[in-house]
């Protein structure tokens, strides 16, 4: 069992912070999205709480904290409670910002209040957020400008910058369906199996689901089958980067075949094993592989 320095060491917290306009809840979208644990405008007196029982749990490895100007006279004591925690936990401060001519502009589009305009102009707002926020900002250990990114953009940024360290730049779930059941219909790819010799027909396999080797080997067995896994493993080494670089976390790929029970289920175990093999966190659902026992 890892010691409670081991612990603390192998986790990874991201405060983020910055000015209103600036992005910061794309940026958090983005860490969500690359496996971070996100929490969105947690009160500052509760951090210190949440970084300890962050370092202590087993679940989350790695997570991040929206503070803002919604926290009000309470963003003092940030600076303080950031470097007390330091000494104790891998933790980060990310501050986001952009000009002043570009939040001017971000929110003359948006026709949202400044969150300290206090019913001045949003000029105004700006110019007290950033008196608030310098003493955070000089504690960044990382400031970034939005003002030439767009959204696709930053998210690039982001996920170029923090990529290594996530999980699951791209979370894939490998399904397994019957058609006779009905096309799942959350699946990004649907390729159609049932043009591989069917283990239903062979008395000594039909008990047996594709999760069992004597099935697999039965369906590899064909060259049709290794035709067909050749071609697809380089047809998703194509797309799934593409995919990434678009902003797509989530991508569900399924493979049905009559009953849901002997040739999608095999596909479906290769293909999840193939793409972990790969680096990508990748999944298995068996949806209808009861109904084909049934």
């Amino acid at each position: 069992m890892p010691s409670r320095s081991s612990t603390r060491n192998s986790r990874r917290l991201v405060i983020l912070t910055g000015l209103s306009g600036s992005g910061k809840g794309s940026v958090l979208k983005t860490f969500e999205d690359l496996g971070f644990y996100c929490v969105d405008n947690l009160p500052v007196g509760l951090i210190p709480s949440f970084g300890e029982l962050f370092a202590e749990g087993e679940e989350i490895q790695r997570a991040a904290l929206l503070v803002d100007a919604r926290e009000g006279e309470h963003l003092a004591r940030l600076p303080g409670i950031f470097r007390r925690l330091r000494r104790d936990y891998p933790i980060s401060l990310i501050f986001v910002e952009a000009t002043e001519d570009a939040l001017l502009r971000r929110f003359s589009e948006t026709r949202r209040p400044h969150p300290l305009a206090r019913g001045g102009s949003v000029r105004d707002g700006i110019r007290r957020e950033q008196k608030l926020m310098a003493p955070i900002r000089k504690l960044a250990d990382l400031a970034i400008d939005t003002t030439k990114f767009n959204v696709h953009e930053l998210r690039q940024f982001i996920t170029k910058r923090f990529e290594q360290q996530a999980r699951r730049p791209l979370l894939v779930s490998a399904v397994s369906f019957g058609f006779r059941h009905g096309v799942p219909n959350d699946a990004d790819l649907v390729f159609d199996v049932r043009f591989l010799p069917n283990p239903h027909f062979v008395p000594r396999l039909r008990p047996f689901s594709g999760k069992d080797k004597r099935v697999a080997r039965y369906v590899r067995s064909f060259p049709q089958t290794g035709e067909f896994l050749r071609r697809l493993r380089g047809m998703l080494t194509y797309l799934l980067p593409h995919y990434i670089r678009e902003g797509k976390s989530y991508l569900t790929i399924a493979f049905g075949c009559t009953g849901g029970r002997h040739r999608s289920v095999m596909m479906a175990e290769t293909v999840a094993r193939d793409l972990a093999r790969a680096g990508y966190d990748a999944k298995v659902v068996h949806r209808d592989l009861e109904k084909g026992a049934a």
